[in-house]
């Protein structure tokens, strides 16, 4: 009875990671001194630095701005993750979701 009640959980769970890895978010920092390119399955795609915006003998700004970047990127990375999950979720469950239940 419970056997499809689900689907093939871990079928719909590789599906899921194959679509996060193909979703990419992007967050700046320093006015776009320093741009990161994330994926939603949490890996860093790209980091550009535009140094026309700052200066490179001032590492520690550059460190700054990286790692301000970075976290930004990741941020909308798991936000985008959480939203893709809760849909396959959503999908998953009768009736659309807990939500959708009759009132009594």
């Amino acid at each position: 009875m419970f056997d499809n009640l689900f689907g093939n959980i871990q079928q719909q769970q590789a599906e899921l990671q194959q679509k996060l890895s193909t979703i990419i978010v992007e967050a700046e920092a320093g006015d776009g001194a320093v741009t990161v390119q994330a994926g939603a399955d949490q890996h860093i795609e790209n980091i550009r630095i535009d140094p026309s915006k700052l200066d490179l003998n001032d590492r520690e700004q550059l460190e700054d701005l990286m790692l301000v970047a970075v976290n930004r990127a990741l941020e909308l990375a798991r936000e985008k993750a959480a939203a893709e999950t809760a849909k396959l979720l959503k999908d998953m469950l009768p009736f659309g979701g807990f939500g959708d239940l009759p009132k009594p």
